[in-house]
């Protein structure tokens, strides 16, 4: 299996990431009392929405309008220790499964608008094969393709399945590379672990890539369920009351 080369950047930034998330909470907690959700939740914005999620070094993604059952998964596997990261695991280790799925329905239900960008105007060989990952996969060697699971437009769908476009190609890379390097997880089945380690080093820069270089729609609404059924089964947890 060959590890993506972010990885180690990945793990250079994600002390400084997790000391400035650490210092916006606590300020936070300092701060007078928070009455409404939306101030419970203005430390994470700090870091997750809009402008403040460009300026994360590329490592930290947009939670606006991503699937709430997407969400509450990842909140979930930070708590029990499935996915690796000191400050997100320190932050949710006290909450209630019915505190997570709040937090989490509340990014779900916020507007996913993102600044859009230009595809390059020459398509290098190495994008073109991560164009192939993306729409075709590689049935020779059991890769599905992106668009499968993630909706025809990469913009996720529901209730589980979160948005590829609109993601910067150094978190695209280094998610891979956790999976690879087994610092990330979900509930079994965990589809993308499969997957992750059938990958090249070249796969990974290739799809991170063109991913992150196509245009952000204009309407990131993920959409109410895959047109065919998946080529895999992913493990989920259930919200809260289910």
């Amino acid at each position: 299996m060959t590890v993506s080369p972010s990885i180690g950047l990945w793990r250079a930034v994600r002390s400084l990431l997790t000391a400035s998330a650490l210092t916006v909470w606590v300020a936070s907690a300092s701060a007078a009392p928070s009455d409404t959700l939306a101030q419970r939740m203005a430390p994470c914005m700090s870091c997750h929405t809009g402008a403040a999620a460009d300026t994360q070094s590329g490592f930290v993604p947009r939670l606006d309008g991503k699937p709430a059952g997407y969400l509450f998964n990842q909140l979930v596997n930070y708590r029990e220790g499935r996915r690796e990261n000191k400050a997100m695991a320190h932050l949710v280790r006290n909450i209630s499964d019915a505190y997570l799925w709040e937090m989490a329905q509340f990014f779900a239900d916020r507007d996913a608008k993102q600044r859009s960008r230009k595809p390059p105007a020459t398509e290098t060989a190495d994008m073109a094969h991560g164009r192939t990952l993306v729409r075709d996969g590689v049935p020779a060697r059991d890769i599905p393709a992106c668009q499968a699971c993630h909706g025809q437009r990469l913009t996720g769908v529901r209730p589980n399945t979160p948005a590829l476009i609109g993601l910067p190609r150094h978190y695209i890379m280094a998610q891979i590379g956790a999976w690879q390097t087994d610092t990330r997880a979900a509930a079994a089945p965990d589809c993308m672990h499969e997957i992750a380690g059938r990958l090249t080093s070249r796969d990974v820069q290739a799809v991170s890539s063109w991913l992150a270089a196509q245009p952000v729609p204009a309407q990131m609404t993920p959409r109410e369920r895959p047109i065919a059924e998946p080529p895999m089964r992913c493990g989920s947890v259930e919200r809260p009351g289910r």
